[in-house]
């Protein structure tokens, strides 16, 4: 089966969250079950420097105002992925000074409609055998940035071309690719696409819904966020749409890329460890607090954060809670960046105790893994979570998960309590959206880190279960092999 990935971003060339890792394991995984599969992404300048040996395949020649700029499709190795991919070398459209949706102000580009609707073109013109050498016999397309595959795929079918069927995931329903109406007429798709049967928003043009109203079949990114977003809650305006479509409407669990998140191979930590030997956590845990200047010792666990910092991820929740976790003999390490009012927040917090709260504002992907490996506790008390990767590197690192129960949360932590000790825990979970409630659950985090051989059953439990890709990458080829061209 040949089935072709369109996405922004991938692991470990070009990351802004938890898309570029799924980008960057599912392939391999398909192909580890005998699929040929290849990517399509826009050409930021860290993709291109990852494609190796590129050549050119045709000079595209787009629709609109997607044919301001000069554009060609490149094929290349990718060794992300571990095989071909493909690259949208467009400079005018891609090569920026800021990062790859928003400038360094952190404004969105005016002309974002435009440079992903060249994505989302670009992949129906490969589906429609662009590279004579490759055609897909699937597309698959990731989040609001290629909404328009399906669009466009669509376009073609209805002009008599024969294209492969399409699946759109959704990683993250609050961002939807929203535009004013004229953005619409630059793009070059039929008048009557803009209507409340198709790509119409309250009036204005979403990506988000393009994929959604035009894909064979939609999926996100846990079971449990599948149920959610078709409710006013989760739904971000959308639900309706996705209620209609709910036959048509799964959620296939994220996995966890063994290949780079593994305490037993892991190049990135002070000292590796297993299940069964846990002596380089303790030693990754001494080399954590040196790193960051953190008391040798502490009565409670060690707590980390890493997440973006927005009111989705609850970070305030930690804020109010912080004093009831340092009152209990705890530490906090977080590595995080976003809202302004968190960012200093938080520093203020560690400048105010810095040898129990340590702060790194921005992304570090190396450190990541050593926060994650040299704490006890990952907390991560969203408002919503479409899946969430983190509490995984957490169970897979021996670093138990606090989490709310929603969304991906719900679907892998199991909360520790005394009827579940011996049975199924693995983490600690709150229901209620509150500081008092997540303080609640650091009283039983203390309770269970008190009694050694009860924390250490739970960690090891947590760290037994499979979050892998295999079980994913099995899950999408049903679906992939259940579609029909559209």
């Amino acid at each position: 089966m040949r089935i072709l990935q369109v996405c922004a971003e991938i692991f470990p060339l070009l990351k802004t969250g938890g898309l570029a890792d799924v980008a960057g394991a599912l392939p391999p995984a398909l192909g580890a079950l005998g699929a040929d599969v290849r990517v399509l992404l826009p050409g930021f300048d860290a993709i291109l420097a990852g494609l190796e040996s590129p050549v050119e395949i045709a000079r595209l020649q787009a629709p609109g105002g997607m044919g301001n700029n000069p554009a060609r499709l490149l094929r290349g190795h990718l060794p992300a992925i571990g095989g071909e991919a493909y690259v949208i070398d467009a400079p005018g459209w891609y090569l920026r000074t800021g990062g790859p949706y928003a400038d360094a102000a952190q404004q969105p580009y005016a002309d974002n409609h435009l440079r992903f609707a060249l994505l989302g073109w670009t992949a129906a013109e490969l589906a429609q055998g662009l590279d004579t050498s490759w055609q897909p016999g699937v597309v698959h397309a990731h989040d609001w940035h290629a909404g328009l595959v399906p669009a466009w795929l669509q376009v073609a079918a209805a002009r008599g071309r024969s294209v492969p069927g399409c699946v759109f995931t959704v990683h993250n329903l609050a961002y939807q690719g929203m535009f004013p109406r004229a953005c619409f007429d630059a793009l070059g798709l039929p008048a009557h696409f803009f209507s409340i049967h198709g790509v119409e928003f309250h009036g204005h043009l979403n990506f988000m819904k393009a994929g959604l109203y035009y894909a064979g079949r939609v999926t996100t990114v846990s079971p449990s966020y599948a149920r959610e977003i078709q409710g006013p809650e989760q739904g971000c305006g959308l639900d309706g749409l996705l209620r209609a479509r709910a036959h048509e409407l799964s959620g296939i669990l994220n996995g966890v890329d063994a290949a780079v998140w593994d305490p037993a191979t892991d190049t990135l930590l002070p000292a590796r460890y297993t299940a069964d030997y846990m002596a380089g956590k303790a030693r990754c845990r001494s080399a954590l607090r040196r790193e960051l200047g953190l008391a040798g010792k502490a009565e409670g666990p060690l707590y980390c954060v890493v997440s973006r910092l927005t009111e989705q991820k609850g970070l305030h929740l930690v804020l109010q809670a912080l004093p009831a976790l340092l009152a209990g003999g705890g530490q906090l390490a977080l590595l995080g960046s976003g809202d302004a009012g968190l960012e200093a927040a938080f520093r203020d917090a560690a400048a105010a105790a810095p040898e129990s709260v340590a702060v790194r504002i921005g992304y570090d992907e190396a450190f990541a893994h050593r926060l994650i490996a040299g704490s006890d506790v990952i907390l991560v008390p969203s408002h919503y979570e479409p899946c969430g990767l983190t509490q995984l590197y957490g169970l897979k690192y021996g670093t138990l998960p606090l989490v709310r129960r929603v969304g991906g949360l719900a679907d892998t932590v199991a909360d520790t309590r005394l009827e579940t000790l011996d049975t199924d825990a693995t983490g600690f979970v709150f229901e209620e959206f509150s500081a008092a409630a997540l303080e609640r659950t650091l009283l039983r985090v203390n309770a269970v880190h008190r009694r050694p051989t009860e924390w250490r059953r739970v960690r090891a439990r947590g760290m037994a279960k499979d979050f892998g890709w295999a079980r994913a990458a099995r899950e999408y080829l049903a679906l992939y092999r259940g579609l029909t061209p559209a």
